[in-house]
């Protein structure tokens, strides 16, 4: 199998975005009839929408327990923190992993773990920035409870951001998925996130940047201590 040079920029799109686009495209050409510059800032704006709604293949790492990135971005928070009520997870503190999603991510999400759905639970809420802790708690979200094949139970939580107004959940409670299958999206910028099994530790550090489907943040078959990292 080989990688075109074309495919590397040209990526499919969740059919999510197809009426936005065609919103931003026919948009652009009144502008281009009112005036030619603002056509061609039309053009971007559309090419922008575009690349937001992008939905590229991404290669999953196959090793049973490994833990993946449910979106692209940058890790914002990694804390102790009581997971949503909701999701009947308990009222325990559970390890906390937030993934920022600014409004150049692409954002589709996918499943951390392979397992059954066992609880889906939208909560109505504020639009702060994503990227602020109390996001987790007053934000508009949506949280899915996921149980895995030898029962070990996790959480991720999609929250809207301070442009989002809509978030997308495209699976059902009781439906199983594998690992990194596509789960839902959230629209202009927001988060997720993961709450880890009980005894997991997260391999990943503030700052990281995250590959939905493909980055590893956590290992349930190692009991690596948690990581630590800095910019370099």
């Amino acid at each position: 199998m080989s990688v075109s040079m074309l495919s590397t920029f040209i990526k499919p799109m969740h059919p999510e975005g197809r009426k936005f686009v065609a919103i931003f495209a026919g948009i652009t050409l009144v502008l281009f009839l009112i005036w030619v510059p603002l056509g061609w800032l039309g053009t971007g704006l559309t090419v922008w929408c575009y690349y937001f709604f992008r939905d590229p293949v991404r290669v999953t790492p196959a090793r049973e327990g490994l833990m993946v990135s449910p979106a692209d971005g940058v890790v914002s928070l990694l804390e102790p923190a009581v997971p949503p009520a909701e999701l009947g997870l308990g009222d325990a503190p559970m390890t906390r992993v937030s993934v920022f999603m600014s409004v150049f991510n692409c954002h589709v999400n996918r499943l951390p773990l392979a397992g059954r759905i066992t609880r889906i639970a939208y909560r109505p809420g504020k639009f702060l920035n994503a990227s602020l802790d109390k996001a987790s708690s007053d934000n508009e979200r949506n949280g899915l409870a996921v149980e895995t094949a030898d029962g070990r139970r996790y959480g991720v939580v999609q929250i809207a951001g301070l442009v989002a107004r809509r978030i997308l959940c495209e699976v059902k409670e009781g439906q199983a998925l594998m690992t990194g299958a596509r789960f839902g999206l959230i629209r202009f910028g927001s988060r997720l996130d993961i709450y880890l099994p009980e005894g997991v530790n997260p391999l990943v550090c503030i700052g990281q940047t995250m590959v939905a489907g493909e980055t590893v943040i956590a290992d349930l078959a190692s009991d690596e201590a948690a990581r630590t990292g800095g910019e370099r």
